[in-house]
């Protein structure tokens, strides 16, 4: 009697489980089931054209190509002919072999690049034969072009997906394009649009049947959305003229809006490099290049010590902190005396002499001995250098400098502004305005990267008002709303 009552206990139990799982598989799971791991099931992307990219003027900056990739799921291959198959690719046996292992190991039942990016005449070909090859198809892809040879380390370039990155992000496969650089990498979401998928369904023989489940898993691609920058094309093209046989930036800023309308970095290269199967050999050679560096932005990585526009920092600081004001003069006699030591003498080509300073003249005449009083007393002000430093880095950090500035591109540099610790480090606490006296200048160890002192200037040219730099103008010619980018920010 006891068995009995185990043995249906047993049954009953099993049963149970059983009714569960199919619960689960066909009623909880059922709505968001996935076909991709279903072996009879054959899933074919179809890409997106990516994004359109236009200058301010409606200039077409980036445009799109097409291109061919053979595609492998490796879990599909039969045995094959290699030799004829390697000879339609132009690719060896041992080739053949790393590229399949490859695929196999990042995921036997997905679709991965076998060989991309076809010449057109080898894809005419092979597209008649491939059909004999089981588990191999040709995959439509789109590719950028480039119209204009001009603002590379703006736009950026696209580049192949990494097995690491697919496992991390289940939108990519490895292969796909995503941007690497630039607008490209910035507003990826943006520029990509959405995939399109088509299930089909496969019969015991691996050939394709129709479509799987009449498609009610089939998606339609949706395009990415095209953008316009604030760059003047014509501009940069010469501003890069100007830089022609030069190392260096220059940026140029609509104070009003702090729209970027050129942003220009020597020596660069033509986008059109980091375009198709050249693509590995000439980034090779840009990135690899350590003296011309073309792929390093100088306009936002490199930094540089600002020199005499920083005079305008140091008078303002002066002025607001009451050190100094519209009428107070130095009196110059060819430069500024800071010290006994013989040395301790900075020289100024100003040529006012046999009166005092002002401020005025001392901008226009880009006095040292002018700034050199100011930025002694603003150090110097209630005989604490330490603290005095320390304001005066705050005033500075508060237009950007010694810092990012939150601009729309992916580079990017924070400069030095030193504080009251910097120099307490280096001079065990034993210092003065004197010691500094070149940061007055733009010297010293004050450093600053040519996007964080165009702001600067912008600051002033718009009257004290701060917009965050930026190159994004407008989505499907939507201008964009609502931005911290177009919130301005006003300076004590």
């Amino acid at each position: 009697m006891q068995r009995s009552f185990l043995l249906y206990f047993l049954i009953t139990l099993i049963g149970i489980l059983f009714i569960g799982r199919l619960f689960q598989l066909q009623v909880i799971r059922g709505a968001n089931y996935d076909p991709i791991h279903n072996s009879a099931v054959k899933i074919e992307y179809d890409y997106p054209e990516r994004g359109y990219v236009y200058d301010r003027n409606g200039e077409l900056l980036v445009a799109n190509q097409l291109s061919y990739d053979v595609m492998v799921q490796p879990n599909q291959v039969t045995p094959l002919d290699t030799l004829e198959f390697c000879n339609l690719l132009k690719i060896d046996k041992a080739d053949f072999l790393k590229r399949l292992k490859k695929a196999d190991n990042y995921a036997p039942y997905l679709p991965s690049v076998f060989l991309k990016q076809l010449a057109k005449e080898d894809f005419a070909f092979l597209q008649e034969k491939l059909h004999k090859y089981t588990g191999f198809f040709i995959q439509k892809r789109i590719i950028r072009k480039y119209p204009i040879n001009a603002a590379a380390n703006v736009l950026g370039y696209i580049g192949e997906v990494n097995e690491t990155l697919a496992k991390e992000n289940a939108y990519y496969q490895p292969g796909e394009l995503i941007g690497k650089d630039g607008i490209e990498r910035q507003y990826e979401d943006y520029l990509r649009g959405t995939k399109g998928k088509k299930y089909l369904q496969r019969n015991n023989l691996n050939k394709v049947t129709g479509s799987y489940l009449d498609g009610s898993y089939d998606t339609i691609p949706e395009n990415g959305k095209d953008l316009t920058l604030t760059l003047d094309i014509q501009l940069q093209l010469y501003a890069q003229k100007l830089m022609s046989g030069k190392r260096g930036g220059i940026v140029a800023i609509e104070p009003s809006t702090g729209e970027i309308l050129a942003l220009v970095t020597a020596p660069s290269y033509d986008p059109n490099m980091l375009v198709g199967r050249k693509r590995s050999r000439n980034s090779t050679i840009l990135f690899n290049d350590t003296i011309s560096k073309p792929s390093y932005d100088e306009g936002l990585l490199a930094t540089y010590a600002p020199g005499s526009p920083f005079k305008m920092m140091n008078a303002l600081i002066g002025l607001q902190e009451g050190v100094i004001t519209e009428d107070s003069g130095f009196r110059c006699n060819h430069g500024f005396r800071y010290g006994s030591r013989a040395g301790a003498f900075m020289g100024c080509h100003c040529g006012i002499t046999g009166r005092p300073v002002q401020l005025k003249a001392a901008i226009a005449r880009s006095c040292n001995t002018y700034f050199s009083q100011t930025y002694k007393k603003i150090i110097e002000k209630n005989n604490k250098p330490s603290e005095g430093l320390d304001t005066w880095h705050n005033h500075i950090a508060s237009f950007g400098l010694g810092n990012y500035l939150g601009y729309d591109l992916p580079a990017g540099s924070p400069g030095l502004i030193p504080t009251g610790k910097y120099y307490d480090d280096i001079y065990r606490y034993s210092w003065n305005g004197s010691t500094t006296i070149s940061n007055a200048i733009g010297q010293g160890e004050v450093l600053t990267t040519p996007i964080q002192l165009a702001n600067f200037t912008a600051v002033i040219a718009n009257r004290g008002y701060f917009y965050t730099p930026h190159v994004l103008k407008e989505v499907n010619k939507n201008p964009i709303k609502d931005s911290v980018y177009t919130i301005a920010k006003k300076q004590r």
